[in-house]
């Protein structure tokens, strides 16, 4: 076990405080409750729910329907602190990396990738990580705390903010939680956000344009198809536990045979699949025989795959394979009945992986 259990009790602690009186952390059913138990009248969370989360403002003098005096005391008892941009790196493609600034002065990316059909943002869900993947900027940060479900939630609404227009009303309409950190080492944020970003009083967007990723924490990944209807994404990245275990400290702890059978047990809604993501590695894992391997571990799961082509990162020692080497793969998967998509590389020129943009922030500090 790579991470002892004592690791994560920080970023847990510190949600759970932040919680307490944090009204954005709240689903519009706790925000009713905590509304009725603080002398006020139910309908009042419907309002600021909608507000928060529905037209995206960041504080309460903008909430017009409320009073003066519910305004001030609601600002004196239970302050918003939305995320902050503090800069903002726009790629050739479209793509925009966001850097932003949570409560406690510590710093997150979001990246919003816009596409022919959808607009996708990809949200952290910590800041840092626990995880040290060995291909993975965030890795390097180590873990400083956990996100809550209002600063989950709150990189979307300050997005939103940002790029929304009278010729895009809805900047935002696929979320993926695939930034920073592991999604499901936070799993009641996570679940949380996940709850609010489906309310139709708030966003509303569907269940099928959500999708949260994780390494592998199998019994968080059990817990969590309980409990949340929306996709899940696992990042598999490597067909054997020696490279698995070099690149991705947590197979020591769930092997291949481990998360795969959990992967199998896993319950599913209706046509949905889980995902596999695999992140192409030159000379690593891209290999024609890693192919092979791939389609025998995954025979009988109902399944997609993302191969990633390697965004590569200065200072890791991993490189992106050749177009040859990715399309020959693909059609090796493919070979063997197995859906597969290559994910096109987003803000290549503006380096958008995970982590890049604080950790580049960092050094030029």
């Amino acid at each position: 076990m790579p991470y002892p259990r004592e690791f994560f009790f920080l970023g847990v602690f510190y949600v759970s405080v932040m919680k307490m009186n944090d009204l954005a952390s709240m689903t519009l059913e706790q925000l009713r409750e905590w509304f009725v138990q603080n002398g006020h009248k139910a309908f009042r969370a419907q309002q600021v729910f909608k507000w928060i989360h529905g037209r995206c403002v960041k504080s309460f003098d903008e909430m017009t329907d409320l009073s003066k005096a519910l305004r001030t005391r609601l600002e004196q008892t239970s302050p918003l602190r939305p995320p902050k941009i503090l800069d903002e790196v726009r790629s050739s493609d479209g793509t925009i990396k966001f850097l932003l600034s949570v409560h406690g002065g510590q710093s997150i990316e979001a990246v919003w990738m816009p596409d022919t059909k959808r607009r996708t943002l990809c949200v952290s869900t910590q800041a840092g990580c626990a995880m040290g993947c060995e291909f993975c900027a965030t890795g390097t940060m180590g873990l400083m705390r956990s996100l809550t479900a209002g600063e989950i939630c709150g990189q979307v609404e300050t997005v939103t903010r940002r790029l929304r227009s009278p010729a895009m009303p809805r900047p935002v309409s696929n979320v993926v939680f695939m930034g920073m950190g592991e999604p499901l080492a936070n799993l009641d944020s996570t679940i949380c956000a996940v709850e609010i970003l489906l309310d139709d009083t708030g966003m509303g967007l569907s269940r099928r344009h959500i999708t949260v990723s994780t390494i592998g924490l199998v019994p968080a990944m059990e817990e969590f198809a309980k409990r949340s209807p929306v996709k899940l994404a696992v990042s598999l990245n490597a067909t054997t536990d020696e490279v698995r275990d070099k690149i991705m400290p947590i197979n020591r702890r769930f092997p291949l045979n481990v998360l795969l059978k959990a992967c199998r047990n896993l319950p599913l809604h209706g046509a949905d699949r889980i995902t596999f993501e695999y992140v192409m590695l030159a000379g690593i894992n891209d290999s024609l025989q890693d192919a092979n391997r791939l389609a025998r571990l995954l025979n009988g799961i109902r399944c997609k795959v993302n191969l990633i082509p390697y965004n590569p990162t200065e200072g890791l020692g991993f490189e992106r394979p050749t177009d040859q080497n990715i399309h020959a793969f693909q059609d090796a998967l493919i070979a063997k009945d197995l859906s597969v998509f290559i994910r096109r590389s987003r803000g290549v020129d503006k380096h958008a992986a995970c982590g890049q943009l604080v950790t580049s922030n960092r050094r030029r500090g």
